[in-house]
């Protein structure tokens, strides 16, 4: 899988191809190393991974579903914050025996299935998570049980209800990172709690300086995921998505791949505004 951007289309119009073809080859690199590792470690991979400034993306099995487990509950956190911003509900509303805020502190940053379920039932179930997806233009994701029903299901990690490919993870993500699904203060509420996600500190945040990594996790008997944001050196952020399901080190192989896309996007040139109406690129190495 390969994609490039508006932005890095525009650098070659302005001249940039010597500097674009080279960048083009190290991204091949990364996702061909990215693949690689996918084929020589047991189980199946889905990987992707996006420059949110550019939208080059790259990714290994891009395209195939994959369970979202408690990664859904980005979307969760994003549909009740659509409806703050849009005045219908209050973080400070009362959930059960809990403030909305609290609920969704805890459903971010400690993955709480009971604090989910109960977000989840004030907005009307998990059909209106879905119709919040679709209402944003998404595809290749799903939403259709609370976290109860999923966990107390027949396990079957190939089951498509309530998955996602890794491209339309990181399509959700780019969402909530941008201006058009979310008020600048409820991004901001939401990934400060991504900045505090206390769970599988092995793996995006294991080989990476917690500073630099905004994520949610996922879990399932055999199966794991983290998804969420990379913020490089000079400010540029990558949308990672990580799908696992099947062999034994798991963990290992997203600190690892999620620690080779920081690098590889990193050590490339950035496209930036050149003052003058177009784009012209950067050297962005540290």
């Amino acid at each position: 899988m390969w994609k490039i951007g508006l932005a890095a289309w525009l650098a070659i119009l302005l001249g940039a191809q010597p500097a674009f073809a080279a960048e083009t080859y190290e991204l091949q690199q990364l996702e061909q190393r990215l693949a690689a590792s996918a084929r020589e470690n047991p189980g199946e991979f889905g990987m992707a991974a996006m420059d949110l400034t550019t939208g080059e993306t790259i990714g290994v099995n891009s395209q195939m579903a994959f369970p979202m487990a408690s990664t859904m509950k980005i979307a969760v956190a994003a549909a009740y914050l659509t409806e703050v911003d849009a005045g219908r509900r209050s973080l400070h509303d009362t959930v059960g025996t809990s403030t909305a805020y609290d609920l969704m502190d805890r459903m971010m940053v400690r993955s709480d299935n009971g604090a989910t379920d109960e977000l989840i039932a004030t907005l009307g179930g998990p059909a209106a998570i879905d119709a919040w997806l679709r209402a944003h233009g998404l595809g290749g994701i799903r939403v259709d049980r609370t976290i109860a029903q999923l966990l107390a299901a027949r396990r079957d990690l190939w089951d498509v209800r309530d998955s996602s490919t890794p491209v339309a993870m990181l399509d959700l993500l780019r969402l909530v990172d941008g201006n058009q699904a979310l008020s600048p203060q409820s991004r901001g509420l939401l990934l400060d709690m991504m900045g505090r996600c206390k769970t599988g500190s092995n793996r995006i945040r294991g080989l990476l300086p917690s500073y630099a990594v905004q994520n949610k996790t996922g879990t399932l008997n055999n199966y794991t995921t983290d998804v969420g944001f990379l913020t490089l050196p000079d400010g540029r952020r990558i949308a990672v998505a990580f799908f696992a399901r099947g062999g034994e080190n798991r963990p290992a192989v997203i600190a690892t791949a999620a620690r080779a896309i920081y690098d590889g996007f990193g050590s490339r040139t950035a496209v930036a505004d050149s003052g003058t109406g177009g784009r012209v690129l950067m050297n962005a190495a540290r």
